[in-house]
């Protein structure tokens, strides 16, 4: 199944016929007079996102995933992925009452934002979003006062040191400084009932997870010594969403296991959730823009003895949209997107 992101606008095609061909059909219905009005669109193939959850539960059977809806927050998807039963990663109130809109209940939402506003925090408390994390003494004081009834996940840093995206650079509190936290949370008769972690986006090294899990063992350990029950580890996100990464997902899946069999074993009580978002949509989503204007460039600056045309040279293609745009992964996540279709009037990527 294919569709636009108009929300509402969605195409059943046959089996066999695939979004490359919705594609073609597009742009060469395309007219010349609404060729140049017309704005890059997406195409999402509904069915690689269904796909790609089949694989997860079957790689990481023990672990529960929640869609971070930060990282595409398309009806059409979220839709689809609640019908699958994820749960659902929330950074603010927008993204809380829109997974609730649709009928998530609050039980499958988690507010993993650290730095929350004290409004958002009152909202979540309003509609029955009870699980939240924090890392630091700011948070949970802010949670105490307006979300007293919250279930705590604290979130701790990582060695994200060679991830394309270092979120524990902003996130994350270390493990040197948990007991304190830990201790803070009892004075306030606050329940912390787990810990989170993300190794960051892009993360080139599957034994990342396995020291955050065996270091998450010792942060529940300081729990119950505090008279804490934990019961929640959350192994935050990162995972590859698309083939031909450096560290395939099953290679992951695999270390993750071993760590879990060995820190968090099978009958423990801990309930295991992921949160996860590119690794469900990257490898679902077309883009499609139109090629406003193309030039010969040289492919390095000619010698003197090739300025007389003998140089080697390429096509430069100018689109209607940019890095500052739809293209913006560029240059925040260092993803450059792969050239699928060329026609006369449009070129299609994937955002790989």
């Amino acid at each position: 199944m294919a569709g636009y992101l108009s929300e509402s606008d969605f195409v059943m095609v046959e089996e066999g016929f695939s979004t490359r061909d919705l594609l073609e059909e597009l742009t060469l219905g395309a007219s010349p007079a609404t060729t140049g009005k017309a704005a890059a669109f997406f195409l999402a193939d509904l069915g690689a996102v269904v796909r790609k959850h089949f694989c997860f539960r079957k790689c990481l059977p023990r672990v529960r995933p929640f869609y971070a809806v930060k990282c595409n927050s398309s009806l059409g998807v979220l839709k689809v992925l609640a019908e699958l039963g994820l749960g659902f990663s929330c950074v603010n109130k927008a993204e809380m009452e829109l997974v609730q809109r649709i009928g998530v209940p609050a039980s499958k939402i988690i507010y993993a934002n650290p730095c929350k506003q004290i409004a958002q925090i009152k909202y979540a408390a309003k509609h029955g979003v009870q699980l939240l994390s924090f890392d630091n003494e700011v948070e949970l004081a802010k949670v105490v006062k307006s979300h007293p009834s919250a279930k705590m996940v604290l979130c701790i840093a990582t060695d994200d040191t060679h991830s394309l995206s270092c979120l524990s650079l902003k996130f994350g509190a270390l493990l040197k400084s948990c007991r304190h936290l830990l201790e803070n949370a009892k004075k306030s008769h606050m329940e912390v009932v787990g810990v989170s972690f993300h190794v960051g986006s892009g993360c080139p090294d599957p034994q990342v997870y396995a020291q955050s899990i065996a270091e998450a063992r010792l942060v529940f350990e300081m729990g119950a010594e505090l008279g804490h029950t934990m019961h929640i580890l959350d192994l935050g996100g990162g995972f590859p969403g698309v083939e031909g990464t450096k560290v395939r997902f099953e290679e992951i899946a695999s270390v993750i296991n071993s760590a879990l069999d060995l820190y968090f074993p099978e009958g423990c009580g801990v309930d295991v959730l992921a949160e996860l978002g590119r690794y469900y949509v990257t490898s679902a989503f077309t883009v499609a823009v139109s090629i406003v204007a193309k030039k010969e460039v040289p492919l390095d600056q000619p010698s003197r003895e090739e300025e007389s045309g003998s140089a080697l040279k390429t096509i430069m293609y100018h689109l209607d949209d940019g890095m500052y745009g739809i293209f913006s992964s560029v240059l925040f996540d260092n993803i450059c997107p792969t050239p699928l279709l060329q026609k006369d009037l449009k070129v299609s990527a994937s955002l790989d």
